[in-house]
């Protein structure tokens, strides 16, 4: 899975992600989302969240598919990255294709971490991945209706597609397409907290993910 090491743009070492190729034979595959609230799926009255509308819209033919949601409200990059092989690795046994989406940001921002910090975080859950033979896709954080959050959101939004765009892991941007949206700003305005969409939000993010590159990934 990984390749000759590079250099990124601080003089760091990181091993490049190919694309992922299953095992011959019949296709088990593992699916784990880890991140924060958002991958939980928080706000939404029918629990789905956008990994429930995405897999509700994923078919992958005769292949048997096991999928895990790791959500957890307030995590960060630097939990994210603690803790993806211990829930993940019991998660990925005996399993065929091992494939691993993650989705941090906003407690990142709320924690005041740093774009460095946050940048090497994710990029130590991509290379430790790609060394193990697990594919990964990364989702982008969403817009608040705080414009002080969103504009360190967008500053963190570039970093994340740059460690992947290096890297060569799929990455989807929910922020650019949403700032501004009205069906995402009606929804996060009608929210409890601000942050958190209903169904109207988390269908604009799958639809988001469903159109950029997923089917790709898991083909």
């Amino acid at each position: 899975m990984s390749g000759t090491p590079m250099t990124d743009a601080a003089g760091n070492e990181f091993n490049p992600s190919a694309s992922f190729s299953p095992e011959e034979g019949r296709r088990d595959v593992s699916l784990v989302f880890i991140g924060d609230s958002f991958v939980a799926g928080i706000g939404d009255e029918k629990a789905l969240g956008w990994t429930g509308r995405v897999l509700a819209r994923t078919t992958l033919g005769d292949a048997v598919l096991a999928h895990y949601n790791l959500g957890l409200r307030g995590e960060t990059s630097g939990g994210v990255s603690q803790r993806w092989q211990s829930e993940g690795t019991l998660r990925f046994q005996d399993s065929t294709e091992r494939r691993l989406v993650v989705q941090v940001g906003h407690a990142d921002v709320a924690a005041g971490t740093s774009i460095a910090r946050h940048r090497l975080n994710l990029a130590n859950v991509l290379d430790e991945a790609a060394s193990q033979g697990v594919g990964t896709f990364v989702v982008g954080p969403p817009p608040t209706a705080d414009a002080d959050t969103n504009d360190a959101l967008r500053q963190l939004v570039d970093a994340q597609r740059d460690v992947c765009d290096r890297r060569g892991v799929p990455f989807v941007d929910t922020f650019t397409p949403l700032v501004g949206h009205d069906q995402w700003e009606a929804d996060i305005a009608a929210s409890i907290d601000g942050v958190h969409p209903g169904q109207a939000g988390y269908g604009l993010i799958a639809w988001l993910v469903l159109h950029h590159g997923w089917g790709d990934w898991l083909a």
